[in-house]
């Protein structure tokens, strides 16, 4: 007999993650369409509220846990979200770089 599916979310959870994920949305519409501060605070409240929207779509919707079965899904988004950290972060670095390298000659 083989084992049985793991169990998807419970309604209560997925209108829990449905309102979280609305939340986060309005709050940084609201701040920019607002114009309620400077630049630099503004994208921190968009940067800040972009990574708990993700966490919420991971754990609500998507299940992601670090339960010992599960633990390869887990290590391999881990392994996903470090690439893509060094992809970036390394893409920004070479472009400040090669703006200033632009600037002084």
């Amino acid at each position: 007999m083989k084992d049985a599916p793991a169990s998807h979310g419970s309604v209560k959870s997925y209108v829990t993650g449905l309102i979280l994920s609305i939340v986060l949305t309005i709050i940084p519409f609201a701040v920019v369409m607002g114009d309620m501060l400077d630049t630099a605070p503004t994208i921190w409240v968009i940067v800040a509220t972009a990574v708990m929207q993700i966490l919420v779509q991971l754990i609500m919707f998507m299940h992601m846990d670090t339960k010992q079965e599960e633990g390869w899904n887990f290590m391999s988004f881990v392994f996903t979200v470090t690439v893509l950290a060094l992809v970036v972060g390394g893409s920004l670095w070479i472009m400040h770089h090669l703006h200033l390298n632009m600037m002084i000659g």
